[in-house]
């Protein structure tokens, strides 16, 4: 009874009467831009680490600088429509990092048009299959479904005021990162990867990545995820490697490897070995995190369809501004020309039996993907588990039907990339349509925005993938696609029945046994296939998240305010970092000679990354908020 109180006396920031500036072209062109950048950034870091970073609340800070600071115009509206365009890059991102470069694996080098054409396909379905969800899930379950990421960018936009000063951290972390990721892999001042060998471990090493990103993604997930994440790596570089080294020493070739398994370092057991473990975890991880949501998932898709049908009849005329959505006589029929398109368009090649299965798939993943974020975080959605289960289902019933070989499996991975960019971006729509429900926004100029950014980033995304392979090369150790990687092994486990299922088990073993143990598998699945050097840099940036709150933070309100100025200083590392990371790829490809070997050595990487994680701290610490002040 109080929730359905507190649902009919909400009141928005911005009274539904109002009409501020909102669907300006000011706010597109901001949109546009941060969309293209914080994609392009989230797809160099996703395929480092396998995930990304949300982007809503760093371009609702940048915005407000622009807009109120530089434009001298107060628009909360305008505002939110630029964070909503922002954070469809950073979904697109997703959904093209965690599929896509396992086609470039299979040396299929697809153009740039599939590229952009598979992840529009995703990006648009999403967008157009969370819309009629909208008013049950947002508006009904209002007090219900708290949507933490979207109400927490709500808050920001709130308070918009102090929008100046936390624009000058994202760009103080922005400019930092580019310049560390300049003068090592640039200038190549010193190494950005140290390790050593520890004594008393055949093959044993630890080491880390000199990376601002990694240590500002430490910050943002903390130091719990940042610790599990650790406890892989040191279970594979400490126990698995010098294991299979203590084992295999004296024998000859083991397969999977392809040389003589006592010649191989530890890095040469990783890649032959220890990647199929890790997969086998991750998979396990991925679908033991959507077993574990099965009861909200049917849950969700009962109360949800319930709703639906509750919803029949609703008349659209005489709505208030803030209840406008998109007419369902353009998106539905806009959702069945995208479908046929998908049966029909020779760069998909996927057929009746791919469109039927995103249609399908793609609509129930979507519906129990936006109520799931909403009741856990986007963070926390199975999207791994959902995409993996797709495949399962999807190679499997290509398999039956006569496909076979590498047709079967490219048409297996592009069903499973659509239903991917599909969920990412409908978890993302999801956040944002709950910022602009709690700001007063548009529905219907949300829900354009989002398309806009989904375009844009759509187009860009295959270019910033075609650079990077050809500069880095995806699945190597400068870009190992982790996500990806997974994805094709299972396309390849299906189809071609020649997986080493024995180093799979051992994987899909270890992360049940960490369930058991009462510990969340994924992150330490994520972290056993990953280099241990990925998850050591990714703890140190947790550790200081629990040190600077734990020693300098005495009072709820003062943890607050230090973890958002430093979550805004980590995006701004991610940034400036994955920024360089592309401009330096680009001229790899321009053929643009580089230095090779660092000019000093590992010593030198050590105190500046000490000196870049003293800085993150104070400037986290630095100031207390003006509330405090008060």
């Amino acid at each position: 009874m109080q929730e359905h109180e507190k649902k009919e006396n909400f009141k928005p920031f911005i009274s539904p009467h109002q009409r501020p500036p909102e669907f300006t072209w000011t706010a597109l062109i901001i949109g546009i831009i941060l969309a293209i950048i914080f994609g392009a950034a989230n797809a160099y870091l996703g395929l480092i680490i396998g995930m990304t970073i949300s982007a809503s609340i760093p371009a609702a800070v940048i915005s407000m600088a622009i807009i109120r600071g530089l434009l001298r115009r107060n628009s909360i509206l305008e505002n939110n429509i630029v964070q909503t365009i922002t954070t469809a890059g950073e979904a697109i991102a997703a959904g093209a990092i965690f599929t896509i470069p396992a086609l470039f694996l299979w040396h299929m080098n697809p153009r740039l048009f599939t590229i952009s054409l598979i992840v529009l396909t995703g990006g648009f379905l999403g967008v157009l299959f969370m819309i009629p969800l909208r008013r049950l899930l947002i508006v009904k379950e209002h007090g219900r479904l708290p949507y933490p990421e979207g109400t927490a960018c709500a808050e920001v936009l709130v308070a918009g005021e102090e929008g100046g000063k936390r624009a000058k951290l994202v760009f103080a972390g922005l400019s930092v990162g580019a310049i560390f990721k300049a003068i090592a892999d640039g200038v190549k001042l010193f190494p950005s990867e140290i390790e050593t060998k520890v004594a008393g471990f055949r093959q044993g090493l630890i080491g880390m990545d000199t990376f601002p990103s990694l240590l500002g993604v430490g910050f943002i997930v903390g130091p719990r995820v940042g610790g599990m994440m650790a406890a892989g790596g040191i279970l594979a570089w400490l126990v698995f490697i010098p294991a299979i080294a203590y084992f295999g020493h004296g024998s000859g070739t083991v397969a999977p490897g392809k040389e003589v398994l006592a010649n191989m370092d530890a890095w040469g057991i990783w890649d032959s070995y220890i990647r199929y473990i890790g997969a086998g975890a991750v998979a396990t991880g991925g679908l033991i995190s959507l077993v574990r949501t099965l009861p909200m998932l049917w849950r969700s898709l009962t109360a949800t369809l319930t709703g639906m049908r509750n919803q029949r009849g609703t008349n659209d005329v005489e709505l208030l501004r803030t209840d406008l959505d998109l007419p369902r006589r353009w998106t539905i029929p806009a959702g069945i020309i995208i479908l046929l398109l998908t049966a029909f368009l020779p760069q998909l090649n996927v057929g009746l039996i791919g469109a039927l299965g995103i249609a399908v798939f793609g609509f129930l993943f979507v519906m129990v993907a936006s109520r799931i974020v909403g009741a856990i975080g986007s963070s926390s959605s199975p999207v791994s588990g959902m995409t993996i289960a797709t495949l399962l289902i999807v190679t499997s019933v290509y398999r039956a039907a006569g496909y076979t070989g590498m047709t079967g499996m490219v048409v297996s991975l592009t069903v499973g990339a659509i239903i991917c960019s599909a969920l990412a971006v409908a978890g993302d729509i999801s956040q944002d349509l709950k910022t602009g429900y709690l700001v007063g926004s548009t529905p219907r100029a949300q829900q354009l925005a989002m398309i806009i950014g989904v375009l844009a980033s759509g187009l860009v995304i295959g270019w910033v993938l075609v650079l990077l392979n050809h500069a880095y090369g995806f699945g190597t150790k400068a870009l190992p696609a982790p996500k990806a990687v997974l994805m094709k092994m299972i396309v390849e486990g299906i189809m071609n029945a020649d997986m080493p299922w024995d180093l799979v088990f051992i994987g899909a073993a270890t992360s049940i046994v960490i369930e058991l143990l009462g510990i969340e598998a994924l992150p330490v699945a994520v972290g056993i296939y990953l280099p241990v050097h990925t998850s050591i840099s990714i703890f140190i940036g947790g550790l200081l998240r629990w040190f600077v709150t734990r020693f300098f933070a005495r009072t709820e309100e003062r943890e607050n305010t230090v973890v958002e100025r430093g979550v805004l200083l980590s995006s701004g590392l991610i940034a400036g970092e994955s920024l360089i990371g592309i401009l330096l790829a680009g001229l790899v490809s321009l053929h643009v000679s580089m230095p090779e070997k660092p000019m000093y050595g590992q010593g030198l990487a050590l105190f500046l990354f000490f000196l870049l994680t003293v800085w993150l701290g104070w400037l986290s610490v630095r100031n207390p908020s003006v509330t405090e002040r008060k």
